[in-house]
Parts: structure tokens; sequence; C-alpha cells
């Protein structure tokens, strides 16, 4: 059949209304309306006027298709009242039409993870097997079927609506609740705990008697159980076996090695230690040395901070080497001295008489240190350290170096019936100042130049003044030495910075080289009594001055020399001559049990009192460089006598005393 333009439309028309009007039970026969649409009757209504009908139509099928779905949502929520819908699963176990009570029986009974289920701990090689129930992982049936109740329950009703078709077409899971007692967890890895913690232990070294004892340390572990349980809850809720390492925090000793210095403590015991002067010479003393048992009460073992950490160090007590060193430190010490020359007059050079000397001192302190480090090397063979000084002058110095040139001063003094002890002193003293130097512009003490004045530093006992007595006395004549340097100075033009007369007149002193007596030369007299009384003067000029001094002891005199460089100084003084005189006092008689019967002896003479003052002018190329004047009071001195027990007319009786007083 062909089809025009027409019919085709006709068709299609009716293919349209037949679909819409069949589902609402309205049905026309096709050959009827074909030929009803093609009548062209007036009495029948064309296609145009049946669009009422068919809108009509069509909206009562969607009113009775609404109701129809309406009718049997209604119908599928009544029949699921209090159920679970359709097609709503917990992990595999299918909860449809189930009450929430029965599902939670058979998910109890369905979902056996948290009691057949294993969680492994690892520590190293050591493992632990636990159900989850058993670190506290347990199911909650009830709460797990009440959320699978409430899919398709909740939010707006389409959505309500779309969720129960989707269960029902699709199928859904709802996840299993579970509940983590974290108190249940925390105890069992406190149980873990007893079994992998172990207690840190520091290493000891100590020593007991003469051998060295090592006690090893431990490395601490412990169960970090915090982070342990956060790892933990993280693998339960995968909700399937699995391994849990278990993290272990490692606490090592503070110090790990002691077996170093341990080797260090025996090597120091292992002989003794010899402590010696370096380059000794005759006469050094040393060596010293310490046994082992000796070192073992010495040494010491502290624990020390190192940029590497702490540390034990082993080493000798240093109090006690110390103490040791202090007791051993003067023996070994050694003052510097310059080199004593004199000058030879002929060829005007100076001339080595003894030699300069090194001083030295010992350095506790770094003695100490070179014990210390030396010893953990095991060298026991250890020198002390010591600090050199040099002298200021060597035995290489010339006369021209230190400007010596010429004789500037010189004096001799006389000691005539001097007895053979003030000789010796005189002797003794004067050695000391003999070839000694002074630098330009130093103040000279004449008791440092001395030293002590002792029998063992070579003096006899002979006369000295001691109060208001002349007695017997060590040294007795080392005043005729500070005499004769004191008038060395004087007239030498240099300046005094300290001086003490005698007491009394003392003869020696004013003796002349005929063996009279000057009287002039009272108040030039000086005294030293180390280290109370001294005599000091200043070398103020440019150049060094050297000192020499003579004694001759047949000829009883005593002859000190200053060389120099004359710096055109020349002396001008006066005396006033004694003034004041006074009578001395009546003699004085002593019995004396050391002298036989009969037997007198004098010993102090009597000399008069009296005043004296002697002015010095320096000058310099005709100018006054300085003046001074020494003023000198002398007390009046009696005569004192001993006598022997029982001796006839001792002692004399008043007007006759004068008789003896020789």
């Amino acid at each position: 059949m062909t089809y025009s333009p027409n019919n085709y439309n006709q068709a299609f028309l009716v293919q349209l209304i037949s679909g819409i009007l069949e589902p609402a039970g309205i049905s026309y026969r096709y050959g009827y309306l074909m030929s009803d649409l093609s009548t062209t009757s007036p009495n029948i209504s064309r296609p145009i006027d049946l669009i009422p009908q068919i809108l009509a139509a069509i909206i009562g099928g969607l009113i009775i298709f609404s109701l129809l779905l309406v009718a049997v949502v209604v119908g599928f929520n009544i029949s699921f009242s209090g159920k679970i819908y359709p097609g709503v699963s917990v992990a595999d176990v299918d909860l449809s039409g189930m009450e929430p009570g029965e599902a939670a029986v058979l998910l109890e009974k369905s979902l056996e993870f948290p009691k057949q289920g294993k969680i492994l701990f690892r520590d190293g090689d050591q493992i632990w097997l636990a159900a989850p129930s058993e670190i506290g992982f347990f199911l909650d049936p009830q709460t797990t079927a009440a959320t699978a109740f409430q899919f398709g329950r909740t939010g707006t009703i389409p959505a309500r609506i779309l969720d129960q078709f989707k269960a029902w077409y699709l199928g859904t899971s709802t996840p299993p609740m579970y509940v983590f007692n974290e108190n249940i967890a925390l105890s069992y890895l406190e149980g873990l705990a007893i079994q992998t913690d172990i207690q840190k232990v520091e290493p000891s070294l100590t020593v007991e008697g003469v051998d060295v004892v090592v006690r090893s340390g431990q490395v601490g572990r412990h169960l970090d159980i915090s982070a342990t349980l956060e790892n933990l809850s993280g693998q339960l809720a995968s909700i399937r076996d699995s391994e849990v390492q278990l993290l272990i925090n490692e606490d090592a000793p503070v110090i790990l090695n002691v077996e170093e210095q341990a080797e260090i403590a025996r090597l120091i015991l292992n002989q003794p230690l010899k402590l010696a002067v370096p380059e000794a010479a005759e006469g050094d003393p040393g060596p010293w040395t310490f046994e082992p048992d000796t070192l073992a009460q010495l040494i010491t073992i502290e624990r020390i901070k190192d940029p590497g950490g702490e540390q034990y160090q082993v080493g000798l007590e240093a109090a006690g080497l110390r103490s040791f060193l202090e007791g051993i430190a003067p023996n070994l010490a050694r003052v510097n001295k310059n080199a004593r020359f004199i000058f030879n007059d002929d060829t005007r050079q100076l001339e080595v008489i003894e030699p300069a000397v090194i001083g030295r001192s010992l350095n506790i302190a770094g003695t100490i240190a070179a014990i210390n480090q030396q010893l953990i090397t095991g060298e026991h063979n250890i020198y002390l350290d010591l600090d050199n000084a040099d002298p200021q002058i060597g035995d290489e110095a010339t006369a021209e170096q230190l400007g010596i040139s010429e004789l500037v001063s010189s004096h001799t003094s006389y000691f005539y019936g001097s007895s053979a002890e003030r000789i010796q002193n005189i002797t003794t003293a004067a050695a000391q100042f003999h070839g000694l130097l002074v630098p330009p512009g130093a103040t000279f003490s004449m008791g440092d130049a001395l030293g002590d004045v002792t029998l063992d530093n070579g003096y006899a006992e002979a006369l000295i003044i001691f109060g208001d007595r002349t007695i017997e006395g060590v040294g007795g004549g080392v005043c005729q030495v500070s005499t004769t340097l004191f008038r060395t100075v004087f007239f030498g033009g240099y300046p005094v910075v300290e001086r003490y007369p005698h007491a009394y007149r003392v003869g020696y002193y004013e003796l002349k080289a005929d063996g009279g007596y000057n009287t002039s030369l009272a108040g030039l007299d000086a005294t030293v009594y180390t280290p109370m009384v001294d005599f000091k003067f200043i070398n103020d000029s440019a150049s060094w001055l050297l000192m020499e001094t003579y004694v001759n002891p047949a000829a009883r005199t005593l002859t000190w020399k200053f060389y120099s460089t004359s710096d055109g100084r020349t002396v001008e003084w006066n005396t006033t001559g004694l003034k004041n005189k006074v009578d001395p006092p009546e003699p004085l008689y002593i019995e004396n049990p050391d002298l036989a019967k009969g037997e007198i002896v004098q010993v102090d003479w009597a000399v008069e009192g009296a005043d004296v003052a002697i002015t010095r002018s320096v000058y310099r190329n005709g100018e006054i460089l300085f003046e001074d004047t020494f003023s000198t009071h002398y007390m009046p001195w009696r005569a004192v006598h001993e006598y022997g027990p029982g001796t006839k007319g001792m002692p004399p009786k008043e007007g006759k005393k004068n008789n003896n007083d020789g």
C-alpha cells in the first residue's frame, strides 16, 4: 500500500491516539477510525476536535498511575513496618525482612572476627598472637542492626523511597559497628612490655687493689605503648587478620664503652712510675719512684663530658700529686744568678770568676699534666716540668756592653786586734759581694746579697752588740763589711737609701793604716742585722756597677772597689766632729762560773757617748747633684768585767772599780 502524505499523517495520528487511549481502556478499530477520518460527513468530528478528549485521557492516566504508585509504596512500607528493608545486608549477611532483634542475633552469630580473628604482635623474632576480643575489640550487634534498620528511613520522602528502591533493586550493605575498649588493649600491651622491656645498666670501672674491674653496661628497651596502641587501632579498623609491629624505644647507657679507659688504668698500674729531673746534674734530688700499689691509691676514674658525650677518664689524683710535688719543689728551686766578674786593670776586660746560674722552679700544674698525659700511653719514666729563668747577665757579657771601664770608688778599712773568729766572719761576708753587678738605676740591698748569717753558711761566733751589751754571737765582724761598703758608696757619691749606725763607737771603724785612730771617721759606720736592719744604696749612674772585695787577714785590711764608668761626679764632705760627749757609766763586774778562781776577763770597753753629723755634697761637672747629712747619736758605753767564783776583791768596792777598767 502506498500512503499519501495525508494518509501518513492520519495513520500517525491514529497510532498516537491509540497509544494514549488504550492504556486508559479506550480502543478503536483501525479501520473504523480510518473510515471515520476519511469521511467527510458533517456529523463526524475531525481529529482536531479530539484534542481535549486526548488531553483529558492523558491526565487521567497520570493520576491513576500516581495513585497506583502511592498505593504500592504505602503497601510496601506497611508490609516492612518494624523490619529491615529488602536488599539490606551487613558484611555479606542478608538482613532483609528481619526485625532488628533478629538481625542482631544473626549478626552476632555470623560475624566472628572479634572472637576468631588473629592479631599478631611482633618484636624482632618474638611474636604474640591474640584474638581481637582479647585486646578489647568487640562487635556491637544491636547498634549494627539498628543502623541497618534505619537504612531507607531517614531523610526526605523521595530520598527514603529512592533508598528503598535501590536496596530492593541493587542491594546495599551497611558497615558493622564495633567497640574498641582501649583500656583492655592498654592492659594487654603493658603485659607485653613486661616481656620486652629491659632496664638500662650503666657500665662501671673500678680499681680493687691493683686490679682493674670492668662491669659491662646494657642498652635499655622500653615498649612505646601509646604509639603501638595508635598503630593497633588502625589495623583493627580493617576488620582483617593483621600484624602489628611493636614500637620499641632504646635507651643506651650514657657511657657505652669503658674498655678503652680500663686498658689505660691497666697501663698505669702495670709498672712503677719514676719521676726525675731532666738533664739532672750532680747534687740534683731524685729520682722518685711510685710502686703500683701506691699508684692504685692515687688513681682516679672520673666521668667527663666531651663533644662525643660522656665518658670515663682515668688519671692520677691531682691533689695527691700536688701534695707530693709541693714537698719536693723547694729542693728543686734554683735562683737565677748573674755571672760574677772581676775587672782586669791591665786588659780592661771582664773575667768570669763564677758562671751564671740559670734559675728554675717546679711547674706543678705542668708536671701533673705531663704525668697524666704520658701515663695513658704506657710511659712510666717521666721528667718533671721545670720552668727556667735565664739570668740578666750571662758569662759572655763584656765590659763594653755593661759600660764598665774604670775604678770609680774604693775604700779600705782596718781591723787590727780582731780575733780569728771575727776575721773568719769578715772574710765570709765580704766574699758574698765579690764580683756582684748592680744594674743602672737599681737599689742595692746588702741584706739580700748577704743572705743568712749562720754557722751552716760558714760564720763563727764573735762579739756582737745585742741590746746594751757586747756578747758572743754568730756573725760578729759582719759590720766591718757593711761599714766598708757604706764608705765606698759615700765617697763614690752614690745616694744612700737606708743606713743604721752602731749603738756606740766601735774602735775598729776609726782605725788608721798605722794602727792609730782617726776620729773624723766617727759617724761613717753602718750596721746590718738581717732581716731587720739593712744598708741600701742606689746606682744612679747610666752604667753597671761591678763590686770587688779583698780581705787581707795578715794585713788586717778589707778593701771594697767599685768599677763602672765615671760620669764626672766628685764628693766634698765635712764633719762636726764629736759633740755633746758623755762619760761612760761605772764598770760592771759579773761573776762567770765558767772562769777559774782569780781569773778576770774584760768583755766590754768603756766608750764615751757623743753626737756627730756628717754632710756630703756630690757634684757633677762642677754642678751640685745632691746633698745629704748623716747624723749619729752614740750612747755612752761602760766597761764590763767577768771573774771566776771566789776571786779575791771581786766585785770591787765603790771607788776602786775604775782601777781595772782597762
